[in-house]
């Protein structure tokens, strides 16, 4: 008769899995459904291994550096050229970003303005020179 080999694994609940990451259940099961999750079944309810924590938290780290659920899928499972690839269009459209966001400051750069009317406004009104030229 052939010997059954179970493995000891700690399965954690989706209740255990969200309250470990701060995160509400729904957000699992749409990661699942979006394929960044294969989390095992057992009596209908999902069981999550540690490979899984481990994968929840790759997900949040991709997401705080701001990449999309596609972008993260495709980057879990590419290889390293192709990740790599992704990386570097993701910190291409950052940088954008970030100068955006700092042009944005310099427009604002002239701080609080005593003068009612912004129109009169010295500072607002190199901004509009600058514009109509």
């Amino acid at each position: 008769m052939a010997a059954i080999l179970r493995l000891n694994v700690d399965m954690k609940s989706i209740g255990e899995v969200a309250a470990r990451f701060g995160l509400p259940a729904h957000v699992l099961r749409h990661w699942e459904a979006e394929g960044l999750l294969t989390p095992d079944r057992a009596g209908g309810r999902r069981s999550y291994t540690d490979v899984d924590l481990h994968r929840v938290a790759a997900i949040l780290i991709a997401k705080e550096a701001g990449f999309g659920l596609a972008d993260i899928r495709t980057m879990l499972a590419a290889g390293s050229a192709d990740r790599d690839e992704l990386v570097a269009r993701h910190r291409e459209r950052l940088l954008a970003k970030i100068a955006r966001a700092q042009s944005a400051l310099d427009l604002i750069a002239g701080g609080p303005c005593p003068h009612d009317d912004i129109m009169t406004c010295p500072h607002f009104q190199g901004l509009l020179d600058n514009r109509l030229q």
